[in-house]
């Protein structure tokens, strides 16, 4: 009966020339301009052509996407108002519902004051599911944000809230969102020019980027903040801080900012204040140093000790010399046993020192030196120097108790054992602290006393190293200085007897707190040693007036 009732009222619409009541569903049933929508369920025919197949907002022709006997997809057109959607198959008009058009509007930015390259969030309604095709030569657009008419790069599109990244060359201006679609042309057919509807527009505060090195590190770190516009000299208002603590102002120029990180510094934001603007710049880890290691646990002086760990920072940070710890102004800095240690190398996970020549036996102590600044950032309410105990090192004393043999000829190998040899470095020890910087710097320099750290002397000659261990030496007789023209047999006499003489050297810091003293050398005597004439060169054939030892 239902279905009887129906047919005859569809007949009687027709009959009066009005449109086709309609049961199919229209999704959604608002929203912006340029919004696609899909209509579905009817009985809406094969499409023939655009001008026999049409879809209309409140008699506005759309473009049609998609057309199928029961599915169609449109593109709200620009020029629509609220109304009526009729679909039309030739002379068959359908009524498939009501579209609501809705206005893109934009209700708030978060943040309202932004750093140019940062992210900020428009807030606001209708601005559709999504941004579209990424393309834009694309015949329907790209959505869009603009800040100060500089199209943003959108991070997420949501109908109700947009996520950009603002421009590095956007100014203060304001932002807007756009919508792009494509209207028919009109014959229906694809595509008039793309066009845009605008949201309103919101004003947005674009301040320069800060950036910040570095973002983490233990207190005395010193950080540089870098932008533009801070001004030539420091302003009476002028203030950093991290975690709401003061921190020293080192250097101020117009384009960078040092600071230090201070001795009651907290993880958490870095804060400028500059001419009556603050600003929050980056975010800041402190990071406590922490010692997992120490080695070896003892030896004699010039050992290299090496301390594991991490967050060690940087050597030149909190007033630390180029070598040592200074302990007038607090710095960064090893002792051992209550000594300040020679600095070979700092690195934030790993520091090696060289066991000094007046090193005691006893802790082994990382300082780190840090302040409290006052106020006005200039230094210094206090200062203090954070101190963590690596461990303990025993200093020992080099010792012979055998040697074989007792003599011999050129290039033979002579065995020492006993203790407290300590280590012999191949690469290091036959340079000093100053041969690198030199020889990269071109400077002239010559190899002197102070080249080596650990040496066997066999009757005053250095001898050279083929092993060397904690508790045994082997060395090789030496040729420079045994021979020459000092006699008939070419033979330097005063070489041949002598003793044996294992040394171990390193240097103390100056009482200025500057690397170093001349070396210095404790020697362990094994006892006599003769270098017998084995092995020496014909003297035939050696020229008269040559001196191996020049």
């Amino acid at each position: 009966m239902k279905n009887a009732c129906a047919l005859f009222l569809a007949g009687f619409v027709v009959s009066i020339g009005l449109p086709i009541i309609s049961y199919a569903d229209i999704h959604p049933e608002a929203g912006p301009l340029g919004t696609t929508v899909t209509i579905s369920g009817g009985e809406f025919g094969d499409f023939q052509s655009t001008q026999h197949n049409r879809v209309e907002f409140n008699g506005i022709s759309a473009l049609v996407q998609q057309w199928e006997a029961d599915f169609i997809m449109v593109k709200v057109p620009l020029k629509a108002k609220t109304g009526q959607v009729t679909v039309h198959n030739g002379e068959k008009e359908i009524s498939v519902g009501s579209f609501a058009v809705q206005n893109v509007q934009i209700h708030r930015l978060e943040p309202e004051i932004a750093e140019a390259g940062s992210t900020l969030i428009v807030h606001g309604k209708n601005f559709g599911n999504t941004a579209g095709s990424r393309d834009p030569n694309t015949m329907f657009g790209v959505n869009q944000v603009l800040v100060n008419g500089i199209r943003a790069q959108v991070q997420k599109w949501r109908p109700d809230k947009i996520e950009i990244a603002i421009p590095a060359n956007a100014g203060t201006g304001k932002v807007e969102v756009r919508l792009a679609s494509s209207d028919p042309l009109p014959d229906g057919s694809c595509c008039a020019p793309v066009d845009y509807i605008l949201s309103n527009a919101v004003p947005l505060t674009v301040i320069p980027k800060i950036s910040i090195q570095p973002t983490e590190g233990p207190v005395g770190t010193k950080v540089v903040l870098s932008g533009q516009n801070f001004g030539d000299s420091l302003p009476d208002d002028a203030a950093v801080s991290i975690g709401g603590q003061p921190a020293g102002i080192a250097q101020w120029t117009n384009r960078t900012i040092v600071i230090h990180v201070p001795l009651n510094a907290k993880s958490g934001p870095v804060t400028l204040t500059n001419r009556g603007e603050t600003r929050e710049v980056a975010h800041f880890t402190l990071q406590r140093s922490e010692v997992s290691d120490l080695t070896p646990d003892s030896g004699p002086i010039g050992t290299l000790l090496t301390i594991k760990g991490k967050h060690f920072g940087v050597l030149s940070e909190g007033g630390a010399t180029a070598y040592a710890f200074d302990f007038e102004t607090g710095g960064n800095g090893v002792e051992v046993g209550g000594v300040p240690a020679v600095i070979h190398r700092w690195l934030d996970n790993q520091i090696d020192v060289w066991v000094p020549f007046s090193a005691k036996s006893g802790k082994v102590v990382v300082k780190r030196g840090a302040s409290i600044p006052h106020p006005d950032g200039t230094c210094c309410q206090a200062r203090e120097v954070v101190t963590h105990v690596a461990g303990t090192f025993s200093v020992v004393q080099p010792k012979v108790t055998s040697y074989f043999p007792k003599s011999a000829g050129l290039d033979e190998i002579v065995t020492i054992k006993g203790s407290g040899f300590g280590s012999f470095l191949k690469i290091a020890e036959p340079t000093k602290l100053s041969i690198n910087q030199k020889g990269h710097d071109w400077e002239i320099y010559r190899l002197d006393a102070d080249i080596s750290r650990s040496e066997v002397l066999l009757n005053g000659l250095a001898a050279q190293v083929v092993s060397w261990s904690d508790h045994e030496i082997q060395v090789r007789v030496p040729r420079r200085q045994v021979f020459g023209v000092t006699n008939p047999d070419g033979i330097n006499l005063n070489m041949l007897e002598g003793e044996l003489v294992v040394k171990r050297g390193s240097w103390d810091i100056l009482e200025n707190k500057k690397c170093c003293t001349p070396k210095k050398w404790i020697s362990a005597v094994a006892g006599p040693f003769t270098i017998l004439k084995r092995g020496l060169p014909d003297p035939s054939g050696l020229n008269p007036n040559f001196h191996l030892s020049d």
